[in-house]
């Protein structure tokens, strides 16, 4: 089992739109992130809709522990076997608008951690609304990533709400790792 409760706040954002936190509804989201590197490349997943490139992971499921959300998001969206030597990273947490009338911000906790898998991927096990946007696991040079995401951000109007954190957490990894 993997340690995380001591892990370090990387970065906490609040959305442009939201003036204050008092007498707000919040859903709080537990999600994991992996970072996964060989050599100068890093497994990513290239999502066409929003023409970005986004770290593995999602949500952890109720009943589930974080590392095993991690676990099975990784396996899922990449193709990943013999996920191991998960390590502590960071934690991103931001706080966005929440488009469900149940609540009014989404908090958002994203543990990421660095681990190792297998050369070879096998098949993903996408969500109907993960294909619908064209997601697919790539190795590509994290320096390529970044400055794709950069570009999205100054010139798409497509963009997701995710690549602002993305594109931080890139950032990060190419300066620490």
């Amino acid at each position: 089992m993997i340690d995380y409760k001591g892990m370090k706040i990387l970065k906490s954002t609040l959305q442009k739109n939201i003036d204050s936190l008092e007498n707000k509804s919040i859903l709080k989201r537990i999600a994991t992130r992996a970072i996964i590197l060989n050599e100068n490349k890093i497994l990513l997943l290239y999502t066409k809709r929003y023409d970005d490139y986004s770290l593995p992971g999602g949500g952890v499921d109720k009943g589930e522990s974080i590392q095993e959300g991690l676990i099975r998001e990784v396996h899922e969206e990449t193709g990943a076997k013999n996920i191991r030597n998960i390590k502590p990273f960071g934690i991103y947490e931001e706080y966005r608008s929440w488009y469900k009338p149940e609540h009014d911000i989404l908090h958002m906790l994203s543990y990421c951690f660095t681990c190792d898998i297998d050369s070879k991927l096998g098949e993903t096990k996408y969500e109907s609304y993960e294909v619908n946007n064209g997601m697919k696991p790539v190795w590509v040079d994290i320096n390529k990533a970044i400055k794709h995401n950069e570009n999205i951000i100054t010139s798409s109007e497509k963009k997701g709400l995710s690549i602002e954190r993305e594109t931080f957490l890139l950032k990060l990894i190419k300066a620490q790792v």
